[in-house]
């Protein structure tokens, strides 16, 4: 018998991961009729009076949150749940407000020492007139996930202007320096008794013979758009660095429940340490079949079920903790 009966899963929503979360609500709330508790869905449109009515009447103990991008993992849906009091996995509103702006983000970050990439917010009118940054660059919408949006702009090519002709998330972009290497993630789950762990270091190869030049949208979702290659095969002392520095991302933004951090790792050279370099700390990772977490999670000998079970007894803890 679980001490908390009903969970709602938010999935869906109107952000541009709507299929990506679609899927992760529907793993989740299948693990959750597994480990015995009596759940329902909710597919979150942008009508709000419909989402606060709806939870009205289910009556959930504890909100499970599978929604993913902007209303999800921004602080906005947390907010609407924090005015509700009902108790909901993942981060609170300000760690998930923080890590959506990856500007925002990278202040944190860089003020708690940890290592970022050179780059700067540029206006889309200053992208279109000049290169921001030598290329090779990468241009990136501030608060959109799942890689959506990101170019890569190298020396030689017209990607520039497609990306300024095609850009449609706002007047302003972020650009930063191109870390050659490969796309490394680390997932930190709070276990409870035994506090914050990273869970491992998964390697993540796009499959360019697909056309997958980075590790994009479609690589991450698609089925053969990436190999990830867990434990990740490098140098044991860069392998520990980036565990830490997950744990220490994780803190840094106030996370709760689970993240995921990414980070660019440059051995390049061949010989000795690496350079790592922290890309961004998803709030709400994935819980979709090609998840990076969950299978992380499994390789750490916790089920997909076992996982779910955690982040909701997780939420449930902290409620208890705060009103204490």
């Amino acid at each position: 018998m679980k001490a908390a009966q009903r969970v709602t899963v938010l999935m869906g929503g109107a952000s541009a991961e709507r299929d990506v979360s679609l899927s992760s609500g529907q793993g989740v709330v299948a693990a959750l009729k597994e480990s015995g508790y009596d759940v329902s869905s909710l597919d979150v449109t942008r009508d709000l009076a419909a989402l606060v009515n709806t939870l009205g009447e289910q009556k959930p103990d504890v909100v499970f949150n599978a929604l993913h991008g902007r209303f999800g993992e921004d602080g906005a849906i947390q907010g609407v749940l924090e005015w509700l009091g009902l108790p909901y996995t993942h981060s609170g509103i300000r760690a998930s407000a923080t890590a959506m702006d990856k500007e925002a983000s990278r202040q944190v970050f860089i003020a708690a020492g940890l290592p970022v990439a050179q780059g700067r917010v540029v206006s889309i009118a200053e992208l279109a007139e000049a290169d921001p940054l030598p290329a090779p660059y990468v241009v990136k919408p501030l608060d959109e996930g799942s890689s959506v949006g990101v170019s890569i702009v190298r020396d030689g090519t017209n990607q520039r202007a497609r990306v300024v002709e095609e850009w449609r998330y706002g007047p302003v972009a972020l650009v930063e320096e191109y870390i050659p290497g490969r796309e490394i993630t680390v997932g930190v789950l709070d276990t409870g008794d035994e506090g914050l762990r990273a869970l491992t270091v998964t390697d993540i190869t796009p499959n360019t013979s697909s056309g997958h030049d980075f590790y994009d949208y479609a690589a991450k979702y698609s089925a053969g758009g990436s190999q990830h290659i867990l434990p990740a095969s490098i140098n044991a002392d860069d392998f520990a660095e980036a565990c830490d520095l997950a744990v220490s991302a994780h803190k840094a933004l106030g996370c709760a429940g689970a993240s995921r951090s990414d980070f660019r790792y440059d051995d390049t050279a061949g010989k000795g340490r690496g350079r790592i370099v922290l890309l961004e700390v998803n709030t709400q990772p994935g819980m979709t079949p090609t998840s990076l977490l969950p299978e992380q999670a499994a390789y750490c000998g916790i089920s997909y079920s076992a996982l779910c079970d955690r982040l909701v007894q997780d939420a449930l803890e902290r409620a208890s903790a705060s009103r204490r």
